[in-house]
């Protein structure tokens, strides 16, 4: 897409030291940045909290599971396709001038869309960094986001400039399973192409020559792993780095994203508020022993509470269940009782553990309502005591369940 340097053409990339590629990009870097300080302003240079820099090998699905990713990751923004931004009218008319898409061109029309509003909780870029001066530019953005974080950080603005992460997803597949997708891309093009032409009805599709001859895929795979695979590589050290085997089906390729991304609270929030969190204990841990817990406080009620324990069950079998089994069907039942036991301390934890053991899900809700309880009739003033009524929501996969 774009060359190693900005005067290199994209079909003759030139190789350079690293020291070589941080110089040039600084060269490129910073003149952008300073225009895009100069037209926007610095408080309103408000990047996206989330990039996922979206990369992978010819076929291997890239367009397939970009929904997928912005599922996992909750995000509803389009991706940016780097193809697509830079088919612009201003980029045609820079090529028709006859001037070449180099790495200038490409950061200073990203920077730009980057600063959308519809972006700023997150977007996936889809074929950027393609060159190892674009990734030095990338490795410059991030230091400047980290700075404007911190900058704004307990200000009014603060909110605008959350701490940016940056995950790399590469989606490979092997150089046989490549071609093969490839081809059979450019098969399912050309059916399709024929259909809209000859019918007169839908969009044609893009046919890339690429997909109709093996040896011209098989040189596309190995352009991808010799320039971009090696730039995205670079960056493992750098960035979240994510690499998902693609050469599976769809679904084990989707739970492989899935995994990838899981929502991890530390690696995600402010450091500052993650240490406002971290006393609380995390659902997974918590019920990585809920069962074995569960098993040692029933037993601990048997021992210790004997008589207790025993009046719970009795409420249960004699008051609760007879109410829960008319609603087998629905598999849902609410419950109120104002029975006395309710008020001994560990007789409400007592029937939510009897019930949990049992394979419902039980949550009590304590209501307090008012009833009149005697009239004055000197000042005509109505005066009330307050009963306590325990509502329980007993829910368990009911008949009807079993059957669907």
């Amino acid at each position: 897409m774009s060359p190693t340097s900005p005067q290199a053409s994209a079909t003759q990339p030139v190789s350079a030291s690293p020291d070589l590629e941080i110089k040039d990009a600084a060269v490129i870097f910073e003149p952008i940045w300073a225009d895009l300080e100069a037209d926007y302003g610095r408080e309103n240079l408000r990047f996206p909290k989330e990039l996922i820099l979206l990369g992978g090998a010819p076929g291997a699905g890239k367009g397939t599971n970009t929904p997928y990713i912005l599922k996992a990751r909750g995000l509803t923004c389009a991706p940016i396709v780097m193809s697509a931004l830079l088919d612009t009218p201003e980029m045609k008319r820079l090529k028709e001038a006859g001037s070449l898409i180099g790495d200038r061109e490409v950061l200073s029309v990203l920077l730009r869309q980057l600063l959308k509003p519809e972006y700023r909780d997150g977007v996936i870029l889809d074929g950027f960094p393609r060159t190892k001066v674009q990734v030095e530019c990338l490795k410059m953005l991030y230091e400047k986001m980290i700075q404007l974080w911190r900058e704004f950080y307990g200000t009014p603005l603060g909110i605008h400039f959350r701490q940016p992460i940056v995950h790399i997803v590469v989606l490979f597949v092997d150089e046989k399973e490549s071609i093969a997708r490839q081809i059979k891309r450019g098969r399912e093009s050309k059916a399709h192409n024929d259909e809209v032409r000859t019918s007169g009805r839908g969009q044609l599709w893009e046919e890339r020559a690429t997909d109709f001859d093996e040896s011209l895929a098989a040189r596309r795979y190995r352009v991808f792993k010799e320039q971009t695979w090696d730039a995205l590589l670079s960056l493992k050290d750098v960035f979240h780095y994510h690499l998902v085997n693609a050469q599976g089906p769809l679904h084990e390729v989707e739970k492989a994203i899935a995994d990838e991304l899981a929502y991890q609270s530390s690696l995600e929030l402010d450091p500052r508020t993650y240490d406002q969190l971290r006393t609380l204990p995390l659902a997974s841990d918590v019920i990585v022993h809920a069962r074995q817990e569960l098993v040692k406080r029933l037993d601990g009620y048997a021992l210790n509470q004997p008589e207790l324990f025993a009046r719970v069950i009795a409420l249960i079998e004699k008051k609760i269940m007879p109410i829960i089994i008319r609603h087998a069907i629905s598999g849902h039942s609410n419950v109120n009782s104002e029975d006395p036991i309710l008020e001994e301390p560990q007789a409400l934890a007592m029937l939510i553990d009897i019930f949990s053991e049992r394979g419902y899900h039980a949550v009590v809700d304590i209501i307090r309502v008012d009833v009149p309880d005697r009239f004055d009739l000197a000042t005509g003033k109505i005066h009330c005591r307050q009963k306590k009524v325990h509502r329980f929501i007993i829910k368990f996969r009911g008949s009807e369940l079993r059957r669907g």
